[in-house]
């Protein structure tokens, strides 16, 4: 065996055990290490845990600050946050915090004092505090205001579910309001406002799905008609169409009726004749309580009457003898007439997708045809609207009288039943002059129109809503009062209406409307500025006609006086209306006007 072998055979072995015991030992000191290392993180999460979140036990109290506390990377110091008092204006005290050289306040305090508006949101899983000046909605306009199109930012309004509306009259198709009186009355400008929001409605939403249930002739329902009870259909010659005829006795056992499980579609259109003692019910079931409702047409000069949850809606003594168009918002009828929806101070509105059809049934004697469900017949209501206001002017003023008492504040005179607004009549005019051009020239909508100018030209002393500024500004009234009273939305609501006229009437008619509105916008103005308090808008002047605070005007308020700016800015390039919008428009920020 030479020495190389020797080298390589004889020694290696004795090296070889020495290196596994020396890896041994460095395995041993690494695992214990790591077991250290281990044992050391579980302590410290351990530990952190504890005082974060168990401060509510008893031997964590005296561990654990009462408040939470914050480093100062300025000051590399530790910052306990604690309890203060504040003292207000010397008058009182609420609690506070304190954390280092900040102060901070309750926001409930801050909401009432200074009248700003909060909420706590989660955005993305994360809390966040949302912090707003107003609660005013700025609609901007979207292009120049067409006087044929969208009035305004109608399309948003719901006026039928306002709570201020009692219902919707059976009889005339139209809202009856609260606003002033608790047991309801027709009030020009909200009728207006319904027939407006639906004719911008239907130029902004999408066609609306229509289901004809029984028209005599293509669409037959499989009715169900009990013993003695009898439907027939038979040709018209003088309505050109197929009826249905029904006849049935007293009880509602006897009935004629359609069971169906129709759900979404919720507006109802009918062509109906009835008889005397006749009726015309739909249930209606919502869908997560399967709780049932009868909303219930009948004849009777009726407003709505409740008996535990059947809705009773009168379509008017006397119409026994002639055929009309009936349209209801089933969902609106059943809500308004919920009992829960009348009785409690917090109502819980149920939604439309919670309801559904599930049964249509005729009593009594009559006649039918075109019986169809939809999501939506805004031009009907439009029309409904716009025929009230035909129905319902004063053929001697042209006006739309407003059957209530009205006090609009201290220092000025009651205004009797029967006075008259520049905002119904402005309105009104609105509604007519797009009734004028939707129907392609009916000049029954026109005729209405003009003579709803008369009342604009008589001062508001003797029954008119003109008044003078400093006798020189014409002023059209909303609220005709002694003294004037100038409010400024009411104003330009009325000078909309003149315009809408002006540009909708035929040339030879339109003369009367212009010269109205021409003189109303130079009042504007020169008045606009006396509106403007620095910080937000005033609703009317009775600072100046009565010599008392200013009537501050409501976000709401302000926001509206906002729109309407941003609109006649579209058709009138007078910088002092533009402008004003703008500051307007940033009081709502909390932006104000400069101090001295």
């Amino acid at each position: 065996m030479t020495t190389s072998t020797i080298l390589r055979n004889g020694f290696s072995a004795p090296v070889h055990h020495h290196r596994t015991r020396f890896f041994l030992v460095m395995m041993r000191l690494n695992l214990k290490f790591l077991l250290v290392c281990l044992c050391f993180a579980v302590f410290l999460i351990t530990f952190t845990l504890w005082t974060n979140c168990g401060s509510d036990l008893p031997f964590a109290r005296g561990l654990v600050p009462k408040w939470n506390h914050r480093y100062d990377s300025v000051d590399n110091q530790l910052e306990l946050t604690e309890e203060i008092d504040c003292v207000i204006n010397q008058e009182y005290t609420i609690g506070c915090r304190r954390e280092g050289d900040e102060i901070y306040l309750p926001f409930s305090f801050l909401s009432k004092y200074f009248e700003v508006y909060g909420s706590l949101n989660t955005v993305d899983g994360a809390k966040r505090f949302d912090w707003s000046h107003s609660y005013g909605k700025v609609n901007n306009p979207k292009g120049i205001y067409d006087p044929k199109g969208i009035f305004m930012y109608f399309e948003n309004y719901n006026v039928e579910m306002r709570d201020r509306v009692k219902c919707i009259s059976a009889i005339e198709g139209v809202p009856i309001s609260t606003q002033w009186e608790s047991q309801g009355y027709f009030y020009a400008t909200q009728i207006a406002q319904f027939g407006l929001s639906h004719y911008s409605k239907n130029l902004t939403e999408p066609e609306p799905r229509r289901k004809v249930i029984e028209d005599g002739e293509k669409e037959l329902a499989d009715w169900r008609v009990p013993k003695n009870s009898s439907l027939s259909r038979s040709y018209m010659k003088d309505k050109d169409t197929t009826v249905v005829h029904f006849s049935t006795g007293k009880h509602f056992d006897s009935a004629i009726a359609l069971p169906m499980d129709h759900v979404l579609d919720l507006v109802l259109s009918v062509n109906l004749l009835l008889r005397p003692n006749s009726s015309f019910m739909v249930t209606l079931q919502n869908r997560e309580t399967q709780k049932l409702y009868n909303v219930i047409y009948i004849l009777a000069d009726l407003m709505m009457s409740v008996q535990d949850d059947n809705i009773y809606y009168g379509i008017g003594q006397n119409s026994t003898s002639t055929w009309r168009r009936l349209t209801r918002d089933l969902f609106v009828d059943l809500q308004k007439g919920l009992p829960q929806y009348i009785n409690t101070e917090k109502r819980r509105k149920m939604r439309r997708t919670e309801l559904k059809v599930v049964e249509i049934s005729f009593l009594g004697n009559g006649s039918f045809d075109n019986l169809t469900l939809s999501t939506s017949e805004h031009i009907s209501h439009f029309y409904d609207a716009a025929e009230w206001m035909i129905r319902h002017q004063d053929q001697s003023t042209g006006g739309w009288p407003i059957p209530v008492r009205r006090k609009l504040g201290v220092g000025f005179g009651e205004l009797s039943r029967g006075w008259y607004s520049a905002m119904s009549q402005g309105h009104a005019i609105s509604l007519l002059a797009r009734a004028y051009h939707h129907s392609k020239g009916d000049k029954r909508y026109l005729k209405a129109a003009l003579d709803g100018l008369k009342l604009f030209r008589i001062p508001s002393y003797q029954g008119g809503v003109l008044a003078t500024f400093l006798g020189k500004y014409a002023w059209y009234e909303e609220y005709p009062t002694t003294p004037p009273s100038f409010v400024l939305n009411g104003f330009i609501y009325s000078l909309l209406g003149l315009y809408d006229l002006n540009s909708t009437a035929p040339a030879n008619h339109s003369n009367e409307a212009a010269s109205l509105f021409e003189q109303g916008m130079l009042s504007l103005k020169k008045m606009l500025l006396l509106f403007d308090t620095g910080s937000g808008t005033s609703y009317d002047l009775r600072h100046f006609t009565l010599g008392i605070a200013p009537n501050l005007a409501r976000w709401d308020y302000h926001a509206t006086h906002v729109n309407q700016l941003l609109l006649l800015a579209t058709i009138d390039p007078n910088p002092i209306i533009s402008q004003t919008a703008e500051r307007w428009k940033n009081y709502m920020l909390g932006k104000r006007a400069q101090h001295n």
